[in-house]
């Protein structure tokens, strides 16, 4: 299941041993090699110390929330080293520049999709620099597009591919015709008129 990283935040941590939200996510944790999510950093009024939700503690993804065992399944900095390696790095996705091999300035990340299954990052979705955004005002970039990421950008490869492959994903024609949307040959009104004798 696709999700936008927009629609993940605040969302509620549920404990299966109380029923009740542990807390609330407030940012991801995304390791920029793989970009992927490898944690949740949470807030909320009963968490203390702890408040970093290792990804695979998550059991389940409801219109609940996300669900764990309970509170011991939460962390606190410094008891993951894997977690506070890239903590270290203090990476954030949005509002990172986006540019082409050739150096051709897309925009910047407005926000993300993601798969739920494994916290992957699928696609980038591009806010355009004024100019170009008279024409097309966003680009949905596939992680395929992807060439590298650094600290202060993404780079993906030529501007033309990228924009080539949305617009041949939006140019498709339904193989059906609506009758009650176009006129129908050999037919007027004045037919229903005549009809009634």
């Amino acid at each position: 299941m696709l999700v936008t990283s927009t629609k993940l935040i605040n969302t509620p941590i549920m404990s299966m041993q109380t029923g009740a939200p542990l807390g609330f996510i407030s940012a991801p944790v995304i390791d920029p090699d793989s970009l992927k999510i490898i944690a949740f950093l949470l807030t909320g009024p009963t968490l203390t110390n702890a408040n970093i939700l290792d990804v695979k503690s998550i059991r389940e993804y409801s219109s609940l929330g996300m669900i764990i065992d309970g509170v011991e399944e939460l962390a606190a900095p410094g008891d993951v080293v894997k977690i506070d390696k890239i903590l270290d790095l203090n990476f954030h996705l949005i509002d990172l520049k986006v540019e082409t091999k050739k150096g051709s300035k897309l925009g910047k990340v407005t926000d993300y999709t993601l798969t739920i299954e494994d916290y992957m990052i699928q696609q980038l979705i591009v806010k355009r620099p004024p100019l170009k955004a008279l024409i097309d005002p966003e680009l949905v970039i596939s992680r395929k597009e992807i060439v590298e990421v650094t600290d202060d950008k993404i780079i993906v490869k030529d501007e033309e591919k990228v924009i080539k492959k949305r617009a041949e994903k939006e140019d498709f024609i339904p193989n059906f015709v609506n009758p009650f949307r176009e006129k129908q040959p050999g037919f007027a009104p004045a037919d229903i008129k005549n009809s009634k004798h």
